[in-house]
């Protein structure tokens, strides 16, 4: 067991617990944050990389910077969606929503690699759609606009793609991590700089700048590097373990700092969310073993 790797993701999981707070206080719409985010992890990596001489020593093969590039893409809209999630549903929701990634890793790994979920897994699948759904609001669902208007999309398609990264990120091997995330916030800036309205960088106070330096410097640059210098060395089961972190921290602040309190049914649903993954994640009978080393 590597305890070094493991305290490594603890420790960015924590701090990206933090990120739904960090978002609301940015002033900022989704995409332009994300620019800014791409940018401020862009120097710092970029920084680090070429202070330590790794760049000097770093191994580029075609097929390793073609799926960092992809890497990347996931990466940078799952960030997207997120915070689009934010703007119109609470913390908690979006959170509780975002950590059905594990889940879609080993729905993955059943497409992509043949291997097969059991009858167990599937009906905690089912039973964690049917959370989502709880927490949202059965109300939200019956019509389009209100179903559009909720969230529950963007939250999605956030788990989404960070499944898609957790899965793309295990089979990078050669990429020094400082490498790896320096390519992926550079396809960031890329991709969303025609998408940017920059006069959303008006009349932004103090306080908005420092939230928003904040999100790119720690919770970008630093997490990420601790982030995918850590997940190669462990287990999928560890893995998607330890990535409850991040939404017990993202629920106690919610509630301790912007007063969330979930309602008895929006209760029922997380706890039918986080029950279900961590049920999958333990059952011998899914495929996490098997995801170890999806490569």
């Amino acid at each position: 067991m590597n305890i070094n790797a493991m305290l490594k993701l603890t420790i960015s999981m924590a701090i990206f617990g933090s990120i739904g707070f960090f978002t609301t206080q940015t002033g900022l719409p989704a995409v332009e944050l994300v620019f800014i985010r791409c940018i401020c992890a862009t120097i710092f990596l970029g920084s680090l990389w070429f202070l330590t001489g790794g760049h000097k020593t770093e191994v580029w093969q075609k097929s390793e910077l073609l799926k960092t590039i992809v890497c990347g893409v996931f990466i940078v809209l799952n960030w997207v969606f997120l915070f689009k999630a934010f703007e119109v549903m609470s913390i908690s929701i979006a959170i509780s929503i975002y950590n059905l990634a594990p889940i879609f890793v080993l729905l993955l790994g059943s497409v992509f690699l043949a291997e097969k979920m059991g009858i167990r897994s599937i009906l905690a699948t089912i039973v964690c759609f049917f959370g989502s759904i709880l927490i949202v609001g059965i109300e939200s669902f019956t019509s389009i606009s209100q179903f559009m208007n909720s969230g529950f999309v963007w939250a999605l398609l956030s788990a989404i793609c960070y499944a898609l990264t957790m899965f793309t990120s295990k089979t990078i091997k050669g990429l020094s991590s400082y490498a790896l995330t320096f390519v992926q916030t550079i396809v960031g800036i890329i991709m969303l700089f025609p998408l940017c309205d920059f006069s959303a960088f008006q009349g932004l106070s103090q306080t908005n700048w420092l939230y928003i330096l904040g999100t790119g410097f720690i919770h970008t640059g630093f997490v990420y590097y601790l982030f995918f210098d850590s997940i190669r060395n462990l287990s999928t089961v560890i893995v998607s373990v330890l990535v409850f972190v991040d939404p017990v921290v993202a629920i106690l602040l919610d509630a301790v700092l912007l007063s969330f309190r979930p309602s008895l049914l929006q209760t029922l649903g997380i706890l039918m969310i986080f029950g279900s993954i961590l049920y999958t994640v333990f059952n011998p009978n899914t495929t996490s073993k098997k995801l170890e080393s999806p490569s």
